[in-house]
């Protein structure tokens, strides 16, 4: 039996790459995005793809219907997200705040409202959400995104103690600087490695997570960062 990823604010980018990767490594993949991206590729993987925000919950709820609709169950749930506003700190203002607490935060809050009955009563689930290195050790280049998202590390702490019992997982993925957009240079001046990373080697983690290789990894905040943070 095929097991069922879904991949959300996937059209394009790590996302993607990942919804290519499950589907190789015999997946079914739902993908969806605002886009209309997420669509066209589910369509060449074979899967199913829907075309909505993840900022609303009616197309969320929707999509996740379909899904169990066409399958009848979600092991995976691959959470990524768009970008909100950047700039100097002060000047962010409060709608930009809030459109961000929606972009980096509640995106993954309203989507587990509805995965997770689903993965409780099949007693197995693994969710990732991309965040971002910026996560523990703020950058000032992405105010909004790191501290946001410090507050989903919180909530998938707290996600991850209380679902376990019902072996659902979750982990955070915190990368760098990865080749689906190119950085400034110097930005990339301050990776030891001297590189940029490649969209593989976040789905290559996403495939272990997605794995029973990787079913004891749960709570966690995993860097795939080049070395740029400094925090031990």
């Amino acid at each position: 039996m095929k097991r069922v990823a879904v991949l959300i604010a996937a059209g394009s980018g790590m996302g993607a790459d990942a919804a290519k990767t499950l589907n190789k490594n015999n997946f079914n993949v739902a993908i969806m995005s605002s886009s209309g991206k997420g669509e066209k590729l589910a369509k060449k993987l074979k899967g199913f793809g829907y075309t909505g925000s993840n900022l609303d919950t009616e197309n969320i709820k929707e999509f996740i219907n379909l899904v169990v609709r066409r399958w009848g169950r979600i092991d995976v749930l691959v959470n990524s997200a768009g970008h909100a506003s950047k700039g100097d700190l002060l000047k962010i203002t409060d709608g930009e705040w809030f459109n961000s607490m929606e972009t980096y935060f509640l995106n993954v809050v309203r989507t587990l409202r509805y995965v997770t009955p689903i993965m409780k009563k099949q007693k197995y689930g693994s969710i990732i959400n991309i965040s971002t290195y910026a996560t523990f050790e703020p950058e000032k280049s992405f105010p909004t995104s790191g501290v946001i998202r410090a507050s989903l590390s919180s909530f998938s702490k707290i996600y991850a103690d209380e679902y376990a019992k019902y072996n659902i997982r979750i982990n955070n993925i915190l990368p760098g600087f990865i080749d689906s957009i190119k950085p400034k240079t110097e930005f990339l001046k301050r990776v030891p490695l001297n590189r940029v990373g490649k969209v593989s080697e976040i789905s290559a983690l996403i495939k272990l997570l997605s794995s029973e290789e990787g079913s004891y990894i749960t709570g966690q905040n995993i860097r795939v960062d080049g070395g740029i943070t400094r925090s031990i």
